[in-house]
């Protein structure tokens, strides 16, 4: 989902993306935004390799305070901050546009060339993956540069970083040329709080405007089994290409063997290439129409396979041996003339027919990774690894990296499970339910670094019903989201994981816009760990909520319910319910029921109340709260009879701040305290409750 904002209220929705703008109220600073910041330089301390306990964590936290919470996954993450380095930890950052605050945890380390920094292997590996940042070139494109890797200081490769599938820059739908003037000078700007092309003198923007999406990641088989307590050591070699490597975390895991399918449509027999220098795609498609008349399965035995196209699926099982060991990747290739669905490009991708077709049914893929070649957003391209509609299909153990979305599906279609799939370093979305998705699910699926959305539920023009996204983990969502809710009925978000979303969103959205239907049924947010979320506004000039309800187009009114949610480390609000101004009298947001909730550190409240309507909590613990416990500015009516938001005490709401009592009886039922701008108060570390 696109996100970009302009002066006007009005909202703009394509088919395959959308398109919104936003109204904006106020200037922000411009320097953090213009520039390269990589954040004062912190003396290199080392952490808890090298011969310590080595540090695990999950998104950056002490894995005991998500204990049964987000994916499950056969990888353990380290990060390079708690590990031994002789470079440079930069951050903690939270400023959009910056090196640090695109980290997990806000935080990494940065190596000059001859610099390293080392883990200590906390479990049995044979494999690895490093996410990491490198320049990009002077005038876009991207630059290659080695990384060594060491373990135990006796295997050695080297690893070539690319930064050619990062850097953007520039206004949605952004720019790949860090010189590029303003994509739309007729939009209004927070850098000068104007519309440049209608104002005089015109400002002076400075360049590169708004660089963003500066990480990514790769993977590494290792050749043989190392145990734990081995170091792997990470250096930018004397000659690197790079001024600077950043390297945010490591992960690590011991893959098993491929595996086999001894009884299928092997694509070898059909003309496969498995070193990837010939173009398989014809291969596949012979392999799946025999395997279709054979009721057999199609088998992807290891290699890499060169698709620069879709390959249609229906009625089919596709199976590799494995992620790590199949691979289909692909160029990503102009069209000579536009496709009928305003594609300019094609790419590799697996995708089931349109829905106005009837859709695709019985597909089911798992074992392998899609590496496509998206450098740019263009929202009319249909560059996704998977896409189409797929009812009665399973999707199990891909994984997806450098697309445009790692899932995008168009219903109407039914019952669909993801499950066990990784999604990372995508342009856009991780995963859109799009139009008339019902009874599906997503689970146990890990999103990292998403240019919008990680997981979506879109009711553009048909409601999506009875989804569930369930034990998931979203990181680091560079624009908008980590988990968002546009519309749908008895639609649930169960058990996720969702760490630190930076800009033009939060962890978890409910909204009323795009285009959606309405919420109808019930709504249940139950039992998700946020950490690090409700980051500034740069638009608006606020902090939101690690949960935000936004009513823009309708009211939300639906039973909607959180409850068991524990909102961490909250870099301003845990709760927001906010109307856009121009509709501040027309929408309202009523009845929502908080319950059974944990609020460990606020920058500033429990709850922002920017709209007409009504909540109520039981049970909500609260600490380390920066500012009042309830900031309600209501409608910004501002009547005598109190705020026209109304919050409901229904007993057990504990704890407090800086001010006192989080929920106190003077705030009860609508006391006016709107303070736009409170002072920000930095929160402990999160902590065992």
């Amino acid at each position: 989902m696109a996100r970009y904002t302009t002066h006007t209220a009005a909202e703009r929705v394509g088919s395959r993306a959308r398109r919104p703008v936003r109204t904006v109220a106020a200037v922000t600073a411009a320097a953090a935004g213009l520039v390269l910041v990589l954040g004062a330089p912190a003396p290199a301390a080392p952490g808890r390799g090298g011969g310590g306990a080595p540090a695990v964590t999950r998104a950056a936290l002490d894995p005991a305070l998500v204990a049964g919470r987000g994916a499950r996954v056969d990888f353990v993450e380290q990060e390079a901050e708690n590990a031994s380095t002789n470079g440079t930890v930069i951050g903690p950052d939270r400023t959009a546009y910056t090196l640090p605050s695109e980290a997990s945890g806000r935080s990494a380390v940065r190596l000059k060339p001859g610099q390293y920094v080392e883990f200590t292997l906390p479990r049995a590996t044979n494999a690895l993956t490093v996410r990491y940042s490198i320049p990009d070139a002077p005038e876009g494109g991207g630059i290659t540069a080695p990384l060594d890797v060491s373990v135990d200081g006796g295997h050695r490769t080297t690893m070539t970083l690319t930064s050619r599938y990062s850097w953007l820059y520039n206004q949605y739908p952004f720019s790949n040329d860090p010189r590029s003037d303003l994509l739309h000078p007729d939009w209004w700007i927070t850098e000068c709080g104007c519309v440049p092309a209608a104002t005089t003198p015109t400002p002076t923007i400075d360049k590169p405007f708004r660089p963003s999406h500066f990480y990514d990641e790769q993977r590494l088989l290792l050749g043989k089994r190392y145990a734990a307590g081995d170091t792997v050591r990470l250096t930018a070699p004397k000659g690197s290409t790079a001024a600077w490597t950043v390297i945010d975390l490591l992960d690590t895991q011991l893959v098993a063997a491929p595996h086999v399918e001894a009884h299928a449509a092997n694509v070898l027999a059909f003309g496969a290439d498995p070193t990837g220098r010939r173009d398989a795609g014809d291969a596949l498609d012979r392999a799946i129409a025999y395997a279709k008349k054979r009721h057999l399965k199609v088998y992807l035995p290891p290699g890499t396979y060169q698709v620069n196209r879709h390959i249609a699926v229906d009625d089919v099982t596709i199976a590799g041996a494995g992620s790590w060991y199949t691979i289909v990747k692909g160029h990503q290739v102009t069209l000579d003339t536009p496709a009928p669905d305003g594609s300019v490009h094609t790419g590799v991708g697996f995708y089931g027919k349109d829905a106005a077709d009837g859709g695709s049914h019985d597909v089911h893929l798992s074992g392998f990774a899609v590496e496509g070649d998206v450098r740019e957003r263009i929202d009319t391209d249909q560059v996704n690894a998977v896409g189409g509609a797929l009812s009665d299909s399973t999707i199990d153990g891909l994984h997806l990296h450098h697309t445009k979305v790692g899932m995008w599906f168009d219903g109407p279609m039914t019952r669909l499970r993801v499950t066990r799939t990784t999604i990372t370093d995508q342009i856009a979305d991780g995963v859109n339910f799009h139009t008339g998705v019902t009874d599906s699910s997503v689970s146990d699926t890990f999103v990292r670094n998403t240019g919008d959305d990680g997981l979506a539920m879109w009711s553009e023009k048909t409601g999506n019903a009875r989804d569930v996204f369930a034990h998931n983990t979203v990181q680091t969502p560079v624009l908008a989201n980590g988990i968002a809710l546009y519309g749908g009925t008895d639609n649930t978000v169960t058990g996720n994981l969702i760490a630190d979303p930076v800009r033009e969103g939060s962890a978890i959205q409910v909204g009323s816009r795009f285009g959606a239907e309405p919420f109808t049924g019930h709504l249940r947010i139950t039992d998700n760990t946020t950490v690090r979320s409700g980051p500034f506004e740069l638009n608006w000039k606020i902090g939101l909520g690690a949960v935000w309800f936004y009513a823009l187009e309708r009211d939300i009114d639906a039973d909607i319910e959180v409850t068991g949610d524990h909102f961490l480390d909250n870099t301003y609000n845990a709760v927001m319910l906010v109307s856009d101004f121009p509709v501040k009298d027309k929408y309202a947001i009523r009845g929502v029921r908080f319950k059974d909730i944990r609020v460990d550190g606020t920058g500033t409240s429990v709850l922002s109340a920017r709209s007409a309507g009504s909540a109520s909590f039981e049970n909500v613990d609260a600490r380390n709260v920066g500012a009042v416990g309830i900031n309600n500015c209501g409608a910004f009516n501002f009547p005598s009879s109190g705020s026209e938001f109304a919050v409901s005490d229904l007993g057990g709401n504990d704890g407090g701040g800086t001010t006192g009592p989080w929920l106190a009886t003077w705030e009860l039922p609508n006391t006016i305290t709107c303070d736009d701008r409170p002072p920000v108060v930095q929160p402990p570390a999160p902590a065992p409750w």
